[in-house]
C-alpha cells in the first residue's frame, strides 16, 4: 500500500497550475455521448477518476483519444450513431460521478441500464431528485438486482422543481432535456461553476438553453446535437485547497489557472484569517505572515462555501488563534475527517452536522487514513504544521482528485514522499 510520508514544519511558498474541475469533467465527458461524431474537450486533469470515465466510454462504444499532437490534458471522444445502453458495475461503482451518463444515455436511446454509483464515503447522496425529474418527463424509472433501469421512448418538456439545488439531479435532467421534445423549465436549480461549465458545452453543441447562472433554467429541446470543442473550467476546490495550505502553513503561494470569482467566500474567509489576497489575471495569490486567526465555516450550495473545503479549512483552523464553529450543511458524513485529525493532536469536537475546533500552537504527527478526496488533502495540510512525520494512508483517494499532489507540494518546499508500505501506518 503506498502512504503520503509528510515532515512537517515547512511553510508553502511559489507558483501552482491548477487545470480542469473533477467537478465538471466527468460531466462533460458524459454529455459527449448526446451527439454522434467528435467532441474534444480541453483542460482535462490527469487524474484516476478521468481515466475511469475514460473507460466507461469506450465500454458504451466511444472512442477517446489523446489529441493528435499527444497533448495528455485535452481527449477526442468519438461517439457511434448507436450507443450500449449498460453501464457496467465494476466502473461505476468507482466515482460517483458516473451517474452523469443516465440523462445522455436517455436521451439518445431511449433506454438506460446504470450500475447504483460509488464514490465518497461522505454521507448519503439519494437519487430520489433525479428520478422525479426524469419522471416528469415521462421516463419509466425503477432499480433491480443493483441498477437504475431507465427507459423513455418519448421524452418531453416538464416544469420541475427541486427540493434542492442538487447538483447531479440539475445535471441528468438537463441533459435529458436538450433533446426531449417541448421545454423543460427546471426551478431551484443547481447554479455552480461547473452547472454554468456544462451549459456553455451543450450551448456549443447546438442545445437551446436559457437563465445559464441562475436558479431557474429554461431547455427547449432540439432533433439533434453535434460534437464540438470545449475547454473545462478550473477546479476551484484545488484552488480552494491551495489557499487554505497558505494559510496553515503560513505561506505564499501563487495559484495561476484559477478563477478567484468562483472562490469569492472562500478567499473571504483567508483575509478573515489574517492572509492577504491579490487577485491576479490568471489566479490569485494567497501570503499568511503569522498564525491564522480562527474564523467560523458554515457549507452551503453555491454560492456558499463548498463542502469540498471544509475539511482543509478544519485543518487551517486547527493551527490557528481562537475557537471556531463548522455548520456541515451537505453531508452527514464529512465528519469522519475529525477523528482522523484528532490522532494529531487537534481539538475537535463535532455533535450532529456542528463542529468546533479549538485551535493548537501545533499538531503532531500521526498514521492517518484518508477517508475521500477531500479528508485526505485536509490531512496533508495537517502534517505540513506538525511536529515530526504524518502518514497518509488510502491515498488513492487523493490521486481521484488531485494531479500529482505530492510532486506539487515538493515544488512549494515540502518534504511529503510517497512511499510503500506493509500496513496501516507504516
Amino acid at each position: 500500500m503506498q502512504v503520503l510520508r509528510v515532515t512537517g514544519g515547512t511553510r508553502l511558498a511559489g507558483s501552482v497550475d491548477v487545470v480542469g474541475a473533477k467537478n465538471s469533467v466527468l460531466k462533460l465527458m458524459a454529455a459527449a455521448l448526446l451527439a454522434p461524431g467528435e467532441t474534444t474537450l480541453g483542460n482535462l486533469p490527469a487524474i484516476s477518476d478521468v481515466t475511469i470515465m475514460r473507460e466507461l466510454l469506450e465500454r458504451l462504444g466511444c472512442q477517446v483519444a489523446e489529441s493528435a499532437d499527444g497533448a495528455v490534458d485535452r481527449v477526442t471522444i468519438t461517439t457511434p450513431e448507436a450507443i450500449n445502453p449498460e453501464a457496467p458495475y465494476e466502473l461505476v461503482r468507482k466515482i460517483r460521478g458516473s451517474i452523469a451518463v443516465l440523462g445522455p444515455m436517455l436521451a439518445r436511446t431511449g433506454r438506460a441500464k446504470v450500475a447504483l454509483p460509488g464514490g465518497d464515503a461522505i454521507g448519503s447522496r439519494p437519487l430520489d431528485m433525479h428520478f422525479a425529474g426524469l419522471e416528469r418527463m415521462g421516463a419509466d424509472i425503477r432499480t433491480e438486482h443493483g441498477y437504475i433501469v431507465a427507459e423513455a421512448p418519448d421524452l418531453r418538456g416538464a416544469s420541475i422543481w427541486l427540493d434542492f439545488p442538487s447538483v447531479g439531479a440539475t445535471e441528468n435532467i438537463m441533459t435529458a432535456a436538450v433533446l426531449a421534445k417541448g421545454t423543460t423549465v427546471i426551478d431551484n436549480a443547481a447554479r455552480e461553476p461547473e452547472i454554468v461549465d456544462l451549459c456553455r458545452m451543450l450551448v456549443s453543441m447546438g442545445a437551446q438553453i436559457g437563465g445559464i447562472g441562475s436558479s431557474t433554467l429554461e431547455i427547449t429541446g432540439v432533433e439533434e446535437l453535434h460534437g464540438t470543442t470545449h475547454h473545462a473550467v478550473p477546479d476551484r476546490i484545488v484552488a480552494g485547497t491551495w489557499a487554505l495550505a497558505a494559510v496553515a502553513t503560513r505561506g505564499d503561494v501563487t495559484v495561476r489557472g484559477a478563477n478567484a470569482t468562483h472562490l469569492e467566500i472562500a478567499l473571504d474567509k483567508v483575509v478573515r484569517a489574517g492572509g492577504e489576497v491579490e487577485v491576479l489575471a490568471d489566479g490569485f495569490r494567497v501570503a499568511q505572515a503569522d498564525r491564522p486567526r480562527s474564523f467560523d465555516v458554515v457549507t452551503l450550495p453555491y454560492p456558499g462555501l463548498a463542502s469540498d473545503l471544509q475539511p482543509q479549512a478544519i485543518a487551517a483552523l486547527s493551527v490557528a488563534e481562537g475557537t471556531a464553529m463548522i455548520t456541515e450543511n451537505l453531508f452527514e458524513a464529512r465528519f469522519m475527517f475529525c477523528d482522523e485529525i484528532a490522532r494529531m493532536g487537534a481539538d475537535v469536537r463535532t455533535d450532529g452536522h456542528h463542529a468546533v475546533v479549538r485551535g493548537r500552537e501545533r499538531l503532531s504527527g500521526a498514521p492517518v487514513r484518508a477517508t475521500d478526496i477531500r479528508a485526505g488533502a485536509g490531512l496533508v495540510i495537517a502534517g505540513l504544521v506538525a511536529e515530526g512525520v504524518t502518514e497518509v494512508a488510502e491515498i488513492h483517494h487523493i490521486d481521484r482528485g488531485y494531479v500529482r499532489f505530492d510532486e506539487q507540494l515538493r515544488g512549494l518546499g515540502a518534504d511529503v514522499e510517497r512511499v510503500e508500505s506493509d500496513s496501516f501506518g507504516g
